[in-house]
């Protein structure tokens, strides 16, 4: 759960200032900290980055009233802003997930091994 909150925080704040990679870094640094486990990592960075992501996109639909998401809607062809978001979040989910699990491979990789 600490992970998990820890990720959306950093996910949501760093996307409001920065390009959109720059929520690799802290599921990279969070998923080889905080997380034990590799299914752990990828399920806590999926949801965490996607939730995080969602949340700024449904501030943007519903701060323009709908107007962005209706176009970029048509303009992908899928015709209903609510795919848009679905998009949004798959997306986001996807990038933040597989970070979290690079970040627990990495840790795994680099751990020394005891010569016992």
């Amino acid at each position: 759960m600490r992970a998990f909150l820890v990720i959306l925080f950093a996910v949501w704040f760093l996307n409001l200032f920065l390009p959109w990679w720059s929520a690799l870094i802290p599921c990279i640094l969070f998923g080889a900290w905080l997380t034990e486990r590799a299914r752990t990592a990828f399920t806590v960075g999926f949801t965490a980055g996607g939730l995080a992501w969602l949340i700024q996109a449904l501030y943007i639909h519903v701060a323009n009233q709908g107007i962005l998401t209706a176009r970029i809607a048509e303009m992908l062809q899928v015709h209903l802003p609510i795919a848009v978001l679905a998009i949004t979040f798959l997306t986001g989910a996807l990038i933040t997930g597989s970070a979290t699990l690079f970040g627990n491979r990495l840790k795994t990789v680099l751990r020394p091994v005891n010569p016992d």
